[in-house]
């Protein structure tokens, strides 16, 4: 852990929570037995009788015994019980199954190898396929992999598939729509209360809507297309209390940054991570997804953020499903309980070679780097680029070093050519992005946030040196092995680009 550790957490104080608190009266009624017999001793029965109890649904209603966290009660009402403990393993109806180029191949495999060539999948209105890794390339196997999706999509009739099929204009292909995570939010595949799986780590991103999300394997998709269903074991939950007013001058990334950092990239090893608190409250959908996105980097299974009036006004008009939300309970378990004064945290990065190697921004002004990198599920949102465009706007300055803008999906890249950046005069991102010397805002994907095929757009196949607002950075993770990799939020990377070295954004903001 870098030196600066230290002092970015002096507002930082973690509780241990005692397992089982028993919920109050109101929340299960205790019903009694009248009888009558003999005094003590007596093993004669003279009556037995039972109050008549209507029907009670399972735990929707409440009714359960010991008080839950909002990923104990979606994942109860999922599988059909009143109540579950951390530890049990339970068979738990699917409500979203996504899949993309990289895995659905795979998936549709094992499916067709287990359920039979001509089986159809369980519902084919809650399977969403999204091409979304390796589009924008040359690599015949790349290609290969969306073609068996779409053929497998025309066969099932399923009705989600967001196709592209050509790769030299995207904008001709009104179906495709970019990276899946994010296209989940914006096509209104993600509810609160409902169970969202995903062939890929970052499916976590959904939690932010309130929901159960979480990544799995190809094995585990194949038996969810022919069952609807999955079997899972229930992870205790961690809470993360954030408190304070947010600086203008940090964003989601920098909060992710600071926890992951604290707890480590095993910290969190198949234990929920639920965020609340004013902090957490005050952040819009987007930076909310931005929180959940990187759980997974903590060794996560999944994570949530209660859904609230601002869940339900992003969902207006985005989904017409009805959907429950679901909340913690008072006195629910959680391992261990972690707070945090943001207002007096600092913007901050993830050095080489791991997302815990947590250093202040201000700590690393004299690493020197090549270039920078503003996209993925995790940093290519609208909002991230407005970010960017803030930063751009504020120092009248033009990049030093080369600078790779990669919008999430279609809509983000219309937004980034059409919606004015507040305080601008009324310039779009891509205005202000041409005018500090960017490089033009390129097709929707995940680009080079994984490396992909060598031809991928701004993909390191040298050892570069890079700021960037994706999630990890192992080695080879962005293309070549001794690639150095500083994860990095919008303001940060905008700033490091006006100087050509890692910096703070507090010199332009």
């Amino acid at each position: 852990m870098a030196s600066s550790s230290m002092s970015s957490v002096a507002f930082f104080s973690v509780d241990k929570w005692k397992y089982g608190k028993v919920a109050s009266s109101g929340f299960c009624k205790q019903h009694s037995f009248p009888y009558t017999g003999h005094a003590q001793g007596s093993k004669k029965i003279v009556s037995v009788m039972a109050p008549v109890q209507s029907e009670r649904k399972p735990s929707t209603t409440g009714a359960v015994k010991t008080a839950m966290t909002l990923t104990e009660k979606i994942l109860a009402k999922a599988s059909e019980k009143s109540q579950l403990v951390p530890g049990e393993n339970v068979w738990v109806n699917v409500d979203i199954l996504m899949t993309h180029d990289v895995c659905g191949p795979g998936s549709i495999g094992i499916f067709k190898k287990e359920f039979g060539e001509n089986a159809k999948v369980w519902d084919r209105k809650k399977l969403v396929i999204i091409p979304d890794h390796y589009i924008f390339t040359s690599d015949e196997r790349a290609n290969r992999n969306v073609d068996i999706l779409r053929d497998f999509c025309n066969e099932q009739n399923i009705k989600y598939f967001y196709d592209i099929k050509d790769l030299g204009n995207f904008k001709a292909n009104p179906d495709y729509k970019g990276v899946c995570h994010v296209a989940l939010a914006q096509e209104g595949h993600c509810r609160p209360g409902e169970v969202l799986l995903g062939t890929d780590s970052h499916t976590c991103t959904a939690g932010a809507f309130g929901q159960f999300a979480t990544g799995i394997g190809n094995t585990d998709a194949g038996f969810v297309l022919g069952t609807g269903k999955l079997l899972l074991k229930v992870p205790p939950t961690l809470r993360f209390v954030m408190d304070g007013d947010m600086p203008d001058y940090l964003l989601a990334k920098d909060l992710i940054l600071q926890i992951i950092g604290e707890i480590s990239v095993s910290g969190a090893t198949y234990k929920a991570m639920e965020f609340i608190g004013s902090t957490v409250e005050s952040l819009t959908m987007e930076e909310r997804m931005t929180l959940c996105n990187m759980v997974v980097e903590a060794g996560g299974k999944n994570g949530v953020v209660p859904a609230d009036e601002t869940t339900y006004k992003y969902l207006e008009g985005k989904t017409s499903l009805p959907y429950e939300p679901v909340f913690s309970d008072e006195g629910a378990r959680y391992l261990s309980s972690y707070r945090f004064d943001i207002s007096k945290l600092e913007p901050l990065v993830a050095k080489p070679h791991s997302p815990d190697n947590r250093a202040l921004a201000r700590e690393c002004k004299d690493v020197k780097i090549d270039r920078v990198y503003i996209g993925s599920c995790t940093g290519g949102k609208t909002e991230d680029f407005m970010a960017a465009a803030k930063v751009f706007l504020a120092s009248g300055k033009k990049v030093k070093v080369p600078t790779f803008l990669v919008p999430a999906t279609q809509k983000v890249w219309m937004d980034v050519y059409s919606l004015p950046v507040p305080g601008s005069d009324g310039k779009t991102c891509s205005q202000i992005f041409e005018e500090a010397g960017c490089d033009t805002p390129t097709s929707p994907s995940c680009g080079a946030c994984l490396g992909g095929p060598k031809d991928t757009y701004a993909r390191m196949n040298e050892p570069k040196v890079c700021v960037s607002t994706t999630n990890r950075n192992f080695p080879g993770r962005m293309g070549h092995k001794e690639g150095e990799i500083y994860l990095a939020s919008p303001y940060t990377a905008a700033a490091s680009a006006l100087t050509g070295y890692v910096t703070d954004p507090r010199e332009f903001l």
